[in-house]
């Protein structure tokens, strides 16, 4: 690939979830840390898991992928539409250039048709799908790092518009003035919206910039989103949290081994065994032989392996492998699925905090991290990732370990405002305990936006009492 180091710089959210609007920048950091760590804090139902959510559809559509329906369903009661907006900042080391990259776009609540003549069970119940429009790519250049942009902002790719995109001499620059591309470019536009899909990085319009765009500039930033979305950004979301309970392991990676390099997940289940492709086991080993390293000193003692259980045929003809997660400690080996659930969350995300801790080019955002992890190893493993690492990670937690191991710039929180959901503590000195602070604010309120919905213990404890008596227990 061209080399290009891709972070999220912030992200701004609007009618999505219970966030009506939200702000939140994910590089605010007081030192020079090269990693880029932003923790979210907050009560249940404030917006945190909307921010995963946000980084999660990001993914989706920079690598071409749908929208699942269910997210016709995050779109704010009050209102018809979602939009979120990223900015990027795409560092290009050859160059030693940066371009800020300005992403935004809005996704609606519609009637799926095309599942309209499909004979089910519950065929009497409408089905819908989230709709993505209104895309705009723009972007600004600064050509050194560090210096402020001496070009304005331009957009490259507006498509509110009946036809491919405006503006006019963007479109005559990325595709060269070639006029028999425009009815392909349409059908592809129509396509992709109506397949809830991202059209300005959708692989046909690609196809057409590979083969007729000249300016080398554009076309590295959309071959460099594409590639970030694909390969380096990876979100590990309540989904996967509930696999693990479900006896089942989503091992997120992203290894590299001279010039060949492999991303992705595999869900292995921990309550039997799995059948993976042949050519994917030692690609597991050594994803194993590494976590091993670091697992070894996390839990003392403790390291996992692959046991092969015999060749297999795979549902599309290819050669696989059965295989089973083990686990050993103190000489003696066990299935993995006899461990705790703690242990299994660690193994989940071990591979990518590897990876986050030593490559600057990766994202990786985290829901609900502190499942399951002691609190103290919590807060030590975030520690030595800021003041150590190299890349990018994002997470929600309810545990405030970190609140006392991170600096203050690495951590960010929910209010009560639905149209202010996210912002910074303020006044916060440096002989301060970041935990303490939070906790002070709860009580006293000294910020600009409340940062938390006030509970009366008594209240509750009556609540409890009614509901033991209509219930007759």
């Amino acid at each position: 690939m061209n080399g290009s180091v891709v972070r999220i710089d912030s992200i701004s959210i609007y009618n999505f979830k219970n966030v009506v609007e939200g702000h939140i920048s994910l590089i605010n950091n007081r030192k020079d840390y090269e990693s880029s760590i932003i923790g979210l804090y907050g009560q249940n139902g404030s917006g945190k898991t909307a921010l995963i959510d946000a980084i999660f559809l990001l993914k989706l559509a920079l690598t071409g992928q749908p929208i699942p329906s269910k997210y016709a369903d995050y779109i704010n009661v009050d209102a018809q539409y979602a939009e979120l907006k990223y900015v990027l900042k795409v560092n290009n080391p050859k160059e030693n250039s940066v371009y800020t990259v300005y992403y935004e776009f809005a996704i609606k609540k519609e009637l799926d048709i095309s599942s309209q003549n499909m004979e089910t069970m519950d065929s009497a119940a409408e089905k819908f799908k989230a709709s993505i429009f209104d895309e705009v790519l723009s972007y600004a250049y600064s050509g050194d790092e560090g210096e402020k942009d001496d070009k304005r902002k331009q957009k490259i790719i507006d498509t509110k518009t009946d036809g491919v995109f405006i503006p006019k001499t963007k479109y005559d620059l990325l595709t060269n003035k070639n006029k028999s591309v425009t009815l392909d470019l349409l059908v592809a536009k129509k396509l992709a919206y109506a397949t809830s899909r991202s059209f300005v990085f959708s692989k046909e319009l690609l196809g057409v910039l590979q083969s007729n765009c000249k300016v080398k500039w554009h076309l590295f930033l959309f071959e460099s989103l594409g590639y970030y979305g694909k390969y380096n950004l990876f979100v590990i979301n309540t989904t996967n949290t509930g696999l693990i309970s479900m006896n089942a392991l989503p091992l997120s990676f992203r290894y590299q081994e001279k010039n060949m390099g492999a991303a992705g997940n595999l869900t292995i289940p921990l309550d039997g065994t799995a059948e993976i492709p042949q050519d994917a086991v030692e690609l597991v080993k050594k994803l194993v032989q590494s976590m091993n390293i670091v697992l070894n000193q996390l839990v003392p003692g403790l390291t996992i392996s692959i046991k092969e259980l015999g060749v297999q045929t795979l549902e599309n003809g290819r050669a696989g492998c059965r295989i089973e997660l083990m686990s050993r400690k103190n000489s003696k080996e066990i299935p993995l699925r006899y461990e705790s659930d703690g242990i299994k969350k660690i193994i989940s995300i071990l591979q990518l905090l590897i990876v986050v801790y030593n490559k600057s080019s990766i994202t990786v955002a985290i829901d609900e991290l502190d499942a399951g992890v002691f609190e103290y190893l919590l807060g030590e493993l975030l520690r030595i990732i800021s003041e150590k690492g190299k890349g990018q990670l994002v997470f929600t937690s309810h545990n405030l370990r970190p609140l006392e191991t991170l600096d203050k710039g690495f951590i960010a929180f929910t209010t009560t405002n639905p149209q202010n959901r996210y912002l910074r503590l303020n006044n916060v000195k440096t002989n301060h305990n970041l935990r303490d602070f939070y906790y002070r604010d709860i009580i006293l309120g000294e910020q600009k936006e409340d940062v938390y919905e006030q509970t009366n213990n008594y209240e509750i404890s009556l609540a409890f009492r009614e509901a033991g008596e209509f219930s007759g227990t």
